[in-house]
């Protein structure tokens, strides 16, 4: 008995684009498949590969769906089910369904399926990320990553911290690493979440506390459009009452829109500990906003807190500026350090002693003292102070005997 071949699937790209074409959501698709969302999302962005049973079944709908034509015009975004809604009732129908007509699921989709989860509505869909600039100098998709992303990596570490002079000097800094590193950024799959990582890390840094600016309180009203402004304070001030993991992890998963494994990823936690932290984050928000109870509501003010601020090619151009004239400053100081401790350490060779010297024991004799001379002979001057003293009344053994009173 032979083996038959493993089928074979198409890049990441060309499924995601297969099931777009197919007018499926990824909760539909899962539905059918008899997996979850999230497992759909692993096999379109290349993280898993499915095996076994499901790997037939999904290269056979991939087939099915690349022989037919698609559908005319661009295709329709869904936005996932929530738990709890009537979205959530109709894929536990159509999952009912597909189990009923259709043959048991594998174990692994099975055991994938009936992982427990925390309950918790989606967020809608991010947005897309910039292309890459092709045929560019480093310099110019550097410019055009600058352009696309620098506003929002603004707004994102704005809510961080609720500072705007520090969101606009981490987005620089992260813009200036990244220059710095390029060949490594340009690389990436996701230059912008690079970035993002990088400006979200210095803006959360504990080093900003020993800032004199920072020892007060920050008054995010003061630059929030005044029609909102009271609103948007109490927005803030729910947003800096929480942690930091909490209030990066909320912003990441209901304000950018990543999913629950890349928000897991980007803030190097677990994905139960990442679901716990968005749960908590959002009751903490919901009680002392309770308008913002619901996650759509938390997402819309989320993106209009702050104001976006545009970007151009030329700032980046200016960022990246800034940012080779601070390595050469940087290379030149240690350069110049490195100098100072190699002098140093010369001139302390040349001048400590070249042989040990041992110290002499106890009991042994030192030759080379002159021996200790007694006194001297008297001057004049010391002769005529002491016939002076001999002859005061006082001199001689009278001197100890009682005087009478």
């Amino acid at each position: 008995m032979t083996n038959r071949p493993a089928p074979t699937l198409p890049p990441p790209a060309e499924r995601r684009r297969l099931r777009e074409a197919a007018s499926l959501s990824q909760a539909a698709l899962a539905a059918r498949m008899s997996v979850t969302s999230t497992t759909i999302h692993s096999w379109e962005t290349g993280r898993t590969t499915p095996r076994g049973r499901a790997l037939e079944a999904y290269a056979s709908f991939l087939t099915t769906t690349a022989d037919r034509p698609g559908p005319a015009g661009k295709p329709v975004r869904k936005r996932r089910p929530q738990p709890g809604t009537a979205a959530k009732k109709t894929e536990d129908k159509a999952r009912g369904e597909v189990d009923s007509g259709a043959a048991a699921p594998p174990e692994p989709a099975r055991a994938e399926a009936s992982r427990p989860r925390p309950a918790r509505p989606e967020p809608p869909r991010p947005a897309p990320r910039p292309p890459r600039p092709t045929g560019a100098t480093p310099r110019e998709a550097f410019d055009a990553l600058y352009a696309s992303c620098a506003g929002v990596l603004v707004r994102q570490t704005y809510l961080l911290t609720g500072r705007h002079s520090v969101a606009v000097e981490s987005v620089e800094r992260a813009f200036q690493l990244a220059w710095a590193r390029w060949p490594e950024v340009a690389v990436d799959r996701d230059p912008a979440g690079w970035v993002r990582a990088a400006a979200h890390e210095y803006a959360l840094s504990p080093w900003h506390r020993m800032r004199a600016a920072h020892r007060r309180p920050a008054t995010p009203g003061a630059v929030v459009p005044p029609p909102r402004g009271r609103a948007d304070h109490d927005l803030m001030n729910a947003l800096l009452s929480l942690a930091p993991r909490h209030r990066r992890t909320l912003l990441l998963y209901d304000g950018v829109g990543l999913d629950l494994p890349e928000t897991a990823a980007e803030t190097e936690a677990t994905t139960r500990a990442t679901a716990h932290r968005v749960l908590s984050a959002r009751a903490a928000v919901a009680e002392r906003v309770p308008a913002l109870a619901d996650p759509a509501a938390l997402h819309r003010r989320l993106d209009a807190l702050s104001p976006l601020e545009p970007a151009t090619e030329e700032q980046g151009a200016l960022i990246r500026t800034v940012g080779e004239r601070r390595v050469r400053r940087w290379t030149r100081s240690a350069v110049v350090l490195t100098a100072v401790i190699a002098g140093a350490t010369a001139f302390c060779v040349n001048v400590a002693p070249d042989h040990y010297v041992r110290p002499p024991s106890a009991g042994e004799a030192i030759t080379g003292v002159p021996p200790h001379a007694g006194p001297g002979p008297l001057s004049e001057e010391d002769r005529s102070l002491r016939e002076k003293l001999r002859e005061h009344p006082a001199a001689g053994p009278e001197r100890v005997r009682p005087l009478p009173r």
